[in-house]
């Protein structure tokens, strides 16, 4: 049997206006670019300066990004089991996008944990075997890992330098709603049963992005293809990263599966 949200009777500008009006006017000023580290450090370990006043901003933005995403109304036609799967898969980067659209700004110090060659280095002088380095778990961009993965500054940098690019290109109220629909509605997720409806929605907040620069932007013809590179970089940030860095510190070892479920059956 068909899923209701596959019927032909929705109407064709749903998600335009469902995003639109979830979403308040508010101006965003521009921001200079990132500044480059040295890539020698990018395995220090790193934590937030103030972890309890990072992790309330980012649980607010993360009630306001579900907020945002329950209100939408063609994302309430989906089974609970789709909206579960998309939002379990794109909770990070939606929250990243959250955080820049809040311009919340990171800032962090190294951890006390010695370097691989303080590490050699001590050992040698005790007459020890120098250690191995631990291979680096793979995992999907969307989903984390189940160990902690503390985050290196390296993928502190790679978070510094989505926001910055966000706020370089002063992204508007408007195009951070059609990035999150185009980030919301993935229909590349194994398991999902809706794909063709939720394919329509990504490409309907693709053309609805485009025709917007093209109408706003008509001096910057590359504007589009930049607020793409936005999408490209979110994708090269690991999710384990995002919740160790913001919510591990305070809550402990966090499984954001349960907690995306318990916030998205929730009335937020």
């Amino acid at each position: 049997m068909a899923c209701r949200c596959c019927s032909e009777g929705r109407r064709h500008s749903s998600i335009l206006y469902s995003i639109l009006r979830s979403q308040e006017e508010r101006a965003v000023p521009a921001a200079g670019p990132a500044p480059r580290g040295c890539p020698c450090g990018s395995r220090r370990r790193v934590a937030l300066r103030s972890p309890q006043v990072a992790c309330k901003a980012a649980s607010a933005v993360l009630v306001k990004t579900l907020r945002f995403v329950q209100n939408v109304p063609c994302f309430q036609e989906l089974p609970l089991d789709e909206q579960l799967l998309l939002v379990r898969s794109c909770w990070a980067p939606l929250l990243l996008l959250g955080l820049a659209q809040e311009r919340v700004h990171l800032e962090t110090v190294e951890s006390a944990e010695p370097s691989m060659l303080q590490r050699i280095l001590t050992a040698r002088q005790h007459g020890e075997r120098p250690p191995a380095p631990a291979p680096a778990p793979a995992a999907a961009p969307g989903r984390p890992h189940h160990g902690p993965h503390p985050p290196s500054a390296g993928d502190i940098q790679a978070i510094k330098g989505f926001l910055a690019k966000c706020w370089s290109l002063d992204i508007s109220t408007k195009e951070y709603a059609y990035l999150k629909g185009t980030v919301l509605f993935n229909p590349d997720l194994p398991g999902l049963q809706c794909t063709q409806y939720i394919e329509g929605l990504q490409r309907e907040a693709q053309q609805a992005l485009n025709e917007h620069v093209r109408l706003i932007h008509r001096g910057d013809e590359a504007r589009f293809a930049k607020l793409n590179v936005v999408l490209c970089l979110l994708r090269s940030i690991n999710a384990n990263v995002v919740a160790e860095l913001f919510f591990r510190p305070i809550i402990g070892a966090v499984n954001m599966d349960d907690m995306l479920l318990e916030m998205l059956c929730a009335k937020l």
